[in-house]
């Protein structure tokens, strides 16, 4: 191959690993009912096309030329390993002569794996883990990047977690009608902690914003939207990312601070993302005004949606956030929803009737840093300048994004 081949063999592996990985993983999973050999021989499938493709060329169809890679490496482990206790199934998986099924035909397969590794009989931390791994195909090494671990943490909860998927004989299935509501809120309420890391990564050595987790839960948000169509809080979260990630490139200064919505260039604004994003959120309308009622992560993106509709901050409806909180309050009265909302409320009302509501949570809130800094910035608009200090610092000592640590204590140090 000349080099310009090579060049197009790798970018085509590139793309294969992003978009075929779950697909021969979970067909893998469901062949041999395991996923320790459904993620090694997939990585040992991947790494032989690397080998191959630039000298051999691209095959018209990479999924299927993967899948049946990781087949053959799967049973050539099976062969090796001669553990099993029941010969005549490794027999028949051995010399199973069925023809591998299309790979369009695995989607319900990846639905089920993701499913499995978002089970709730595992820790949150190792959900978040196993999907990366196993649905993201993200390396052990990057994931333990991401969350600020050792490899060999990382590796060890990643290896526990399938451990304890066999010793519980977790099914590999899609939950049933009646669980699925609730099953499908555990497997958004995971992508949404990788997106939340990702928009604002905690500890004080890693990028105050991380675009490829952002990138990454907003791909298997895709991917789950492809699974489940009609489900309104999968489009939710969806919209409520593309509408934040909009943002991203005007959200830290070049000097490292963050940069809040009221001051952000709106020209920066990725405006692709913002009218999908729109549309997505105009979509569910429709489903609410035929009597859907909405779920929390819609009721969020509505509230992006009107944030992002403003071409400037002056012009923002604040009295229709403040009707979309109250939406969400009955839906989930939890403090930081009602902080949130009191930051709406400041804007319509003034800060003093914010400032009421606010110091209502401070016993739920006390240690939670967007808490200190909301109150910080409600005092200091009505000019109670030390006790808006006093709330500055402990938000500050409290904060992990070392953007928002910069910004906290400068606006500290404007009050004199």
């Amino acid at each position: 191959m000349s080099a310009v081949d090579v060049q197009a063999a790798i970018t085509a592996i590139t793309q294969a690993h992003r978009e075929e990985w779950a697909r021969v993983v979970a067909a893998l999973t469901k062949r041999f009912g395991d996923l320790d050999i459904a993620e090694e021989a997939a990585a040992e499938a991947f790494a032989i096309a690397v080998e191959r493709w630039p000298a051999d060329g691209l095959p018209p169809n990479p999924g299927a030329w993967l899948t049946t890679a990781a087949t053959r490496k799967a049973i050539d482990r099976i062969r090796r390993e001669n553990k099993r206790d029941d010969k005549q199934r490794e027999a028949r998986l051995v010399y199973d002569d069925d023809p591998l099924e299309p790979v369009g035909a695995v989607d319900d397969e990846r639905l089920r794996l993701i499913f499995t590794c978002c089970h709730p009989a595992l820790a949150m931390e190792a959900r978040v883990a196993l999907t990366l791994r196993m649905v993201g195909g993200l390396t052990v090494p990057e994931i333990a990047r991401a969350f600020l671990v050792s490899e060999t943490a990382m590796g060890q909860r990643i290896t526990r977690a399938k451990a304890k998927i066999k010793a519980a004989r977790i099914p590999y299935r899609v939950p049933s009608a009646g669980d699925l509501p609730a099953r499908v809120s555990g497997v958004l309420a995971v992508l949404f902690l990788v997106f939340n890391e990702g928009y604002l990564s905690t500890g004080p050595d890693t990028d105050p914003v991380r675009h490829d987790l952002t990138a990454e839960a907003i791909r298997l948000a895709r991917l789950i939207r492809a699974l489940l169509p009609a489900d309104g809080e999968v489009v939710g979260l969806l919209a409520l990312m593309l509408l934040i990630e909009a943002r991203r490139t005007a959200r830290v200064s070049a000097s490292g601070e963050l940069v809040t919505l009221d001051e952000q260039d709106r020209g920066a604004w990725d405006t692709a993302l913002v009218a999908e994003g729109h549309r997505l959120v105009r979509e569910r309308l429709v489903a609410a005004a035929a009597g859907v009622a909405p779920g929390r992560y819609q009721i969020l993106a509505a509230i992006n949606a009107v944030h992002t509709c403003a071409h400037d901050v002056r012009d923002t409806d604040w009295s229709q956030v403040v009707a979309l909180y109250d939406q969400l309050v009955r839906l989930d009265p939890s403090p930081v929803i009602a902080l949130n909302r009191a930051i709406a409320v400041a804007e319509l009302d003034g800060p003093e009737v914010a400032l009421a509501t606010v110091d209502r949570l401070e016993g739920a809130l006390s240690g939670y840093h967007a808490y200190h800094a909301t109150r910080a910035d409600l005092l200091r608009r009505l000019g109670r300048s030390q006790l808006s200090r006093a709330a500055y610092d402990r938000a500050i000592e409290l904060a992990g994004n070392t953007a928002e640590t910069a910004y906290l204590t400068r606006r500290r140090d404007q009050l004199g």
